[in-house]
């Protein structure tokens, strides 16, 4: 694909729902994700599938690092049971050493992932509800075990994406993966409600200014977050009402809607110049900024002020020269 039909490629896939929330109406994350699967010999789809953005940070499934060693011809061997999971790898160019890692119950409750309660691990959400580590303590002990050995025997194999979902604080199913929000009844909006959408800026801000985020927050997805992110105030309403749809409370709602306000008042960026050769500048970061432009516009990419704010979270102006490079590195090596 030429960089503007891979970009055109990023823009339709993140419009699916079908995709984790991290990737969701984020075509620049997307596109991280093809880059990322290549590096990893991975395609986009199971690139997007087993790595996940948790905080910030890329981690992927403990079956994916075991495939990851054993395919660089590593040799390892799981013992699980029902208390305790043991995994141990021999490096294929140190085939006599035995890296060992265990981890028993005893390990999680250390952690402060679960209870012991009648001899049976206990790990309860906030609501009350069995989590993963009470449901299926053997997948979860397996899964930790494997990660602590990969990462202590063969690193190099992660490329970087060192932790599980788990071990970031993400909720996990019993194959590791981030679960996501269960899906609650569309809120009912009854005659004579206002809508916070249209509720004046400042009646909003002073309804939920003492309230902490974190409480309002359904089903562990950060929609506040992503709202804030967002390009345009369109986008904003779209997940206004992936939140409203999860059931999250008004308050919440209307902290959503104060961001979109926010962005539908911002005055419009100017239009783009037309590119033009970049000039021979002293200022190395300067010149990164220009090539980036110059590969921005080759790609077709109209909206990369935009896009490099999502995805580093600093404007352009304030970048500096290996955000600057690989930028342009990504865009301009999709094609190659």
């Amino acid at each position: 694909m030429s960089p503007r039909d891979a970009w055109l490629f990023c823009e339709s896939l993140a419009d699916t729902p079908l995709l984790p929330d991290a990737y969701r109406r984020q075509p620049a994350s997307v596109l991280w994700a093809l880059e990322y699967g290549r590096a990893l010999g991975l395609d986009v789809v199971t690139t997007i599938t087993t790595i996940h953005v948790i905080k910030g940070k890329p981690t992927q499934s403990a079956d994916l690092m075991l495939s990851r060693a054993r395919s660089a011809g590593h040799r390892v061997r799981i013992t699980p049971s029902s208390t305790s999971c043991l995994v141990s790898i021999w490096r294929n160019d140190d085939p006599e050493f035995e890296n060992r890692i265990e981890w028993t119950l005893d390990d999680a409750v250390t952690a402060g992932l679960c209870e012991i309660r009648d001899g049976r691990p206990h790990s309860r959400s906030s609501k009350g509800e069995p989590q993963s580590w009470e449901k299926y303590p053997r997948a979860m002990l397996r899964s930790r075990a494997i990660a602590e050995c990969v990462r202590g025997a063969c690193p190099e194999v992660l490329h970087g994406a060192i932790y599980t979902p788990e071990e970031l604080g993400a909720r996990v199913d019993s194959e590791g993966l981030p679960m996501e929000a269960e899906v609650q009844q569309l809120r009912v909006v009854r005659q004579g409600e206002s809508d916070p959408w249209a509720t004046p800026a400042a009646t909003v801000q002073a309804a939920v200014a003492d309230i902490p985020v974190e409480s309002l927050t359904p089903g562990g997805r950060d929609y506040l977050h992503e709202a804030m992110k967002a390009s345009d105030a369109a986008t904003v309403r779209l997940i206004w009402k992936d939140a409203q749809a999860e059931g999250a409370r008004p308050e919440y709602l209307a902290q959503i809607a104060e961001v979109g306000k926010a962005k539908a008042a911002a005055p419009a960026p100017a239009p783009a110049e037309e590119v033009v050769e970049a000039e021979i500048v002293d200022d190395p970061i300067a010149a990164a900024e220009q090539q980036l432009r110059a590969t921005a516009a080759k790609a077709g990419l109209d909206n990369l002020d935009e896009e490099f704010q999502r995805s580093y979270g600093i404007a352009i102006a304030d970048a500096g020269l290996q955000q600057l490079t690989e930028m342009t590195q990504l865009l301009g090596g999709v094609a190659a």
